[in-house]
């Protein structure tokens, strides 16, 4: 089961995300209460080792905005939330990054369709943090897709179960308050997931 924790923006978090297994750390560069600078990713993707993706993620931005923030981050990946065109990816393709495409479940649900690596399939009412009927979405994406809206330690096994998603993606499910990560919650994501998919 691939995790991605989301919306970091402290060191010790970023820490706690590496340590407790995690397979991608995400900051957010666009509008929002989890935003940090290109400067300040650039600062926490320096202590995420080779083997843990770190992703850059906007929503709405154009291209070469989001070129510019990606390469000053120093990141590896870059997530496009929302309704980004396919074009935005053609533009992007010659980064030589990982591309994530996400958006709610009624978006196209094959991943690589706007040319793509990965896949994010998010609740109606994405950033909203509300869990959705997960199951509503089961046998309809391909590839490697991830699972989020909603998720936290306690439902992550349910929301595995009834979606068998890919992967998961989790942001305000391992927040203490709005925009602030707890790094038990960090941990008890990323062990209730896997053992979710173990089981």
């Amino acid at each position: 089961m691939y995790v991605k924790i989301c919306g970091l923006r402290e060191p010790e978090h970023v820490a706690a995300a590496v340590e407790a297994g995690a397979d991608a750390i995400g900051f957010v560069l666009t509008r929002s209460s989890r935003r940090v600078t290109p400067e300040r990713a650039r600062e926490l993707a320096a202590q995420v080792p080779e083997h843990v993706l770190t992703v850059a993620v906007f929503a709405g931005e154009g291209p070469e905005q989001v070129r510019a923030a990606t390469l000053a981050s120093g990141v590896r990946a870059v997530q496009l939330h929302g309704d980004h065109p396919h074009g935005d990816f053609t533009a992007l393709r010659d980064l030589g990054l990982t591309l994530v495409r996400a958006g709610a479940a009624g978006v196209d649900l094959r991943c690589g369709a706007f040319d793509e690596d990965l896949l994010i399939v998010d609740a109606p009412r994405p950033g909203s943090g509300e869990p959705w009927d997960w199951a509503a979405v089961r046998g309809r994406p391909s590839g490697r897709w991830m699972l989020a809206g909603g998720l936290d330690a306690s439902n992550v096994a349910a929301a595995i179960d009834a979606a068998r998603p890919w992967g998961v993606d989790v942001s305000s499910g391992v927040e203490s308050a709005p925009g602030v990560k707890d790094t038990g919650r960090i941990r008890d994501f990323v062990t209730a997931a896997r053992e979710a998919a173990a089981g």
